[in-house]
């Protein structure tokens, strides 16, 4: 049988896809294979989502479109492992952290078109954030074809391949900044006496309303700060207090160090 999409890997990103593309009938579930060495994994994805698995990535060799969504650790065997099987005519998509399009094209052989794509957890909810890049042989076409899958998690931006190590350090690795000011958050709330449930509460819609805020209005972040920041008043002390710390140059140093990563991994 043909099939229109098979996952190379089944992780919870690829789970997240897969779910997506059925709910907005970009696809049928059993039109989408995903493969994985679990055997539990598999069965638990036939009963959740209805799609077809296997324990054998030869199944590439009917698919019209390939998601690598493998660790990069692991990518050399994957690729080596599809190479003789796959079909010239395949879109291949990768969703691995710093593995170039250059390096699938050469170990898939000539002619492999190829789209590299950073998504985020939050793809999860349906609220992901990803960068989309094409290889050298990938067209207009190819980079529709992968907008509309992840755009069923998701906003999609396009973005030149040399610009997804800074992709990844900004929204790919970004989830875990917003959490890690949230835990910072509710750390300070249960130091000041807040029950932990209702310090939950506010925390994470303080967090949302923001981001809609600044999306919805279209203004800078420091405008926005600005207006919430009367000079001698509970914000002022705060961000004065953050200034002092280092905090913005803490956070733009975080970010270049995942960047250097995701540039160290493609090596």
């Amino acid at each position: 049988m043909e099939s229109k999409v098979v996952f190379v890997g089944a992780g919870n990103m690829a789970e997240a896809i897969a779910a997506g593309m059925v709910r907005a009938e970009f696809c049928a579930a059993e039109k989408i294979v995903m493969t994985d060495i679990r055997p539990e994994r598999l069965s638990g994805l036939e009963t959740d989502l209805g799609v077809s698995t296997s324990a054998d990535n030869s199944v590439v060799k009917n698919a019209e479109i390939v998601v690598l969504a493998v660790k990069p650790q692991i990518m050399n065997d994957v690729l080596e492992d599809i190479a003789p099987v796959l079909r010239k005519e395949t879109l291949v998509i990768s969703i691995a952290a710093g593995i170039t399009a250059e390096k699938i094209e050469r170990a898939l052989g000539e002619g492999t078109r190829v789209i590299r794509v950073m998504p985020n957890t939050p793809a999860l909810i349906g609220q992901g954030a990803s960068g989309i890049a094409a290889g050298r042989l990938a067209d207009e076409a190819d980079l529709e074809v992968a907008e509309t899958i992840l755009g069923c998690v998701g906003e999609t931006v396009r973005v030149d391949e040399k610009d997804l190590d800074a992709v990844t350090a900004l929204s790919g690795s970004g989830p875990a900044y917003v959490f890690y000011l949230l835990e910072s958050m509710l750390a300070a709330a249960e130091e000041m006496g807040l029950e932990k449930e209702t310090a939950r509460t506010l925390a994470l819609q303080t967090v949302e309303g923001a981001a809609r805020l600044m999306k919805d209005s279209g203004e800078e972040a420091a405008e926005l700060r600005a207006k919430v920041t009367s000079k001698g008043g509970t914000t002022f002390a705060a961000m004065t207090s953050m200034e002092e710390s280092g905090v913005k140059p803490a956070i733009i140093k975080a970010l270049k160090a995942a960047q250097m990563r995701s540039k160290e991994l493609s090596g």
